[in-house]
């Protein structure tokens, strides 16, 4: 997080307009401002700062929010008299944004150069919130029997079923009393019944935060005192818990959840990669507070969507665990925030706007005056170096958790112990595997490479099959039968002859996927029970939560899985992980490569013997030498993380300096390239500051579209917001040319 971010101060908004004034509301469009609205009769003490409305829009209506006038920019460069000025046509019946959200979106707008309504999107992404919440039809007993009427053992049981006073549909009265639905109605008809419409979307259960957690050990002690203090002092600090994989990092932070609750109406968010969002997370967090937290990622359905967000936004909903979009929910009074896994590149948004949910959180927390924790095993060298320089306070956990140790961590040599042909596990390994199945343990194999082959080619002419929207190769997915571009999501059948030359029978799938590697573990291990985890093969969270449940269960032998299964697992019997192509992630000279690497084999490792029983970690290595597989064998990470700080302070790389990428973007190669030539004619001239490109990106053709990129390079002290913002606008590309600027940039493909 930048020293901007953590130095921001912003005024107060104004209070609410008088009667026949005008009033800004910012719509969720990509304007360049609010707009401006006439306040009705009637409606002027109710247009807060922050209150939802509808709005008419060209024609329609439109849903907005009433924007505080220390907002940046107008849609309009001009100020229409107020009789020209249409007039705000309703509130909606939700609670009105915070000021710290207001103020959120427009910092996110400012340091990621989008629009405030491109931002204020994310904040209204459940149209149905702003509509009537569905209701459905609910039967009690009436307070007293009319007189008069006929009972039968059919209306008898009806009663006797609603006796506890809780309202019930029809169907359900039927079938606890046994009767049709028909004896529920004229029951009703009869005024024996009262009929009662419930809204379908009822309150979360809430937390018991008198309920204890497990016994922490010392450290982990002194790490939760240190959070619930600040949570209890309130306020804005930020905290890094830094610990091994195992070492109870959840425990601690449900210390600081847990003391955030007290206070009446307090919310809580913790944010997760999406893919970390695992059924064993939820399990804990029930365990710890006797009921599940509101989820918030990208499989919750619509009508559940539309419960959590006026749920968060009237306080019901006290604790929301989700995906990075959940920052952008409009929490009544937030209370505490937790980043987990705050090294994962997940949090880096890369459609729409382009921002870092770590950072963005830490942001957020600083609106809102409350702390924030960024927990992992792997802390980001970003996080990193704003421990080091004091800006979050550092919390280590070294030890494991209870009676677990760290696995012990060997590399294999692939140019010394070579697999056999047309295989990919070394003997090694293979021997090693053997020896975990027959002492009745698990193992795990990691290969972060989805489907069967990467690469299909010809070999009578060398063909190599392509997406046609794109510049990558079809990946050959065996099971489903089909070549799939992992771009853009093209999927055509495996064909029987080359596309180029007919040669029948003459593809041959090159490389190794996990369909590929599960092929040779059947083969090889036939007696043992084998599953692959991708999210081809997890489609949704219940299936993701039934293979956990089965692993843990003991009903499975051996995993293969990509990234997957790396994300907070615990699985007591499994005391093997086989990594089976340690170099994967050094490919391509990636700015993060080496980190990025060596943060997610760290997580893979920490898998294996997280119980009593020792666990044992195999990389295999075509570069054994490499200093991310030697801090992996050493242990020591604090060297190799210091060695990665001192090349990018050396060279003013992220975060000792700052990268902005801007992509053009086209269907004609011709037309993007000159508006890239026109960037780099009026590219500014500044000391400190350097820009290379156009020049063709990795990936030159993504969904039919020709991508040139850019890249600035300034030193840390340069403000380079209003430096590209200046720069951007001398160019007006054509209208099929499309320019996106991405500050901080993770991708560079």
């Amino acid at each position: 997080m930048s020293q901007q971010a953590l130095n921001l101060g912003i005024e107060e908004p104004p209070q609410a307009e008088e009667a026949g004034a005008r009033v800004q509301v910012l719509l969720p469009l990509p304007l360049a401002g609010p707009l401006d609205y006439r306040v009705p009769d009637g409606m002027a003490n109710q247009l807060e700062p922050g209150a939802v409305v509808e709005v008419p829009l060209s024609g329609r209506k439109a849903i907005g929010v009433v924007w505080p006038k220390n907002t940046s920019g107008k849609a309009s460069g001009k100020t229409l008299p107020l009789k020209k000025l249409k007039p705000v046509e309703r509130i909606i019946d939700v609670p009105p944004f915070g000021t710290d959200l207001t103020r959120f979106v427009d910092w996110v707008s400012a340091y990621t150069l989008s629009s405030q309504g491109a931002v204020l999107r994310m904040c209204l992404s459940v149209p149905a919130a702003f509509g009537d919440v569905p209701v459905k039809r609910h039967y009690a007993c009436a307070s007293v029997l009319p007189d008069g009427i006929r009972m039968t053992p059919a209306r008898e049981a009806v009663l006797k079923v609603l006796a506890d006073g809780k309202p019930r549909m029809a169907p359900e009265i039927a079938s606890l009393a046994g009767v049709s639905d028909g004896v529920v109605r004229g029951l009703a008809d009869a005024g024996a019944l009262v009929a009662l419409d419930i809204s379908v979307d009822q309150p979360y259960p809430q937390p018991d935060t008198n309920l204890k957690g497990p016994k922490l050990s010392g450290e982990q002690t002194e790490a939760a005192e240190a959070i619930r203090g600040a949570v209890w002092e309130g306020g804005f600090k930020p905290f890094l818990l830094d610990g091994i994989t195992g070492s109870g990092k959840t425990e601690v932070y449900f210390e600081g959840l847990a003391e955030a609750l007290q206070e009446k109406g307090t919310q809580v968010l913790v944010l997760v990669p999406e893919i970390a969002l695992t059924s064993q997370w939820l399990e804990r967090f029930e365990a710890r507070f006797g009921v599940t937290p509101v989820v918030w990622h990208s499989e919750v359905g619509q009508a559940e969507r539309r419960r959590a967000w006026r749920a968060v936004a009237t306080g019901d909903a006290r604790v929301v665990v989700g995906a990075r979009s959940a920052l952008f929910l409009p929490f009544k009074k937030l209370a505490f925030i937790t980043v987990d896994e705050e090294h994962d590149p997940s949090f880096k948004q890369e459609e729409g706007v382009l921002y870092h949910a770590r950072d963005m959180a830490v942001v957020r927390a600083m609106q809102a005056g409350c702390p924030v924790v960024l927990a992992s095993a792997t802390p980001s060298l970003e996080t990193q170096v704003n421990a080091d320089e004091g800006k979050y306070q550092v919390l280590k956990l070294r030890e494991r958790h209870g009676v677990a140790v760290l696995p012990e961590m060997r590399a294999v040599d692939m140019r010394a112990e070579p697999p056999e042909a047309g295989t990919w596990l070394s003997p090694i390994l293979v021997r090693e595997i053997e020896e975990t199945l027959a002492a009745g343990e698990q193992v795990m194999l990691f290969l972060n490479r989805r489907g069967y082959a990467p690469l299909t080619l010809c070999r009578t002419c060398g063909h190599r099959i392509e997406c046609p929207s794109c510049s990558a190769w079809l990946v050959e997915h065996r099971f489903r039968q089909e070549l799939q571009c992992h771009h853009c999501g093209h999927m055509e059948p495996i064909p029987e002859a080359c596309p180029t030359c007919e040669s029948k029978e003459s593809l041959v799938a090159c490389g190794p996927g996990v369909e590929r590697l599960f092929e040779e573990v059947t083969r090889r291990f036939s007696e043992a029970r084998t599953s692959v985890m991708t999210s081809d093969t997890m489609m949704s969270p219940s299936q993701t939560a039934a293979v956990v449940k089965e692993i843990a269960g003991g009903h499975l032998d051996i995993v293969i899985g990509t990234q997957i299964v790396t994300k907070g697992y615990h699985f007591p019997n499994l005391t093997l992980v086989g990594v089976v192509d340690a170099d994967l992630g050094l490919r391509g000279g990636d700015l993060r490569a080496g980190e990025r690497t060596y943060q997610q084999l760290v997580q893979v490792a920490g898998r294996a013997g997280r119980a009593e029983k020792p666990g044992k970690v195999l990389l295999q290595s075509y570069e054994p030498e490499h200093p991310v597989v030697q801090a992996l064998l050493t242990g020591d990470g604090d060297a190799f993380m210091a060695a990665e700080k001192a090349a990018r302070a050396q060279y003013h790389m992220p975060p000792y300096g700052k990268l902005v990428a801007i992509i053009l973007s086209g269907p004609e190669m011709a037309e993007v390239l000159e508006v890239g030539r026109a960037l780099a004619k009026v590219a500014p001239v500044e000391h400190g500051v350097d820009i290379v490109g156009p020049a063709p990106a990795p990936m030159v053709r993504i969904r039919g579209q020709h991508r040139f990129r850019m890249l600035l390079h300034a030193k840390k002290h340069i403000k380079v917001q209003q430096l590209v913002r200046n720069w951007v606008l001398r160019v007006k590309p054509k209208s099929s040319v499309r320019i996106k600027v991405d500050i901080d940039p993770y991708s560079f493909m």
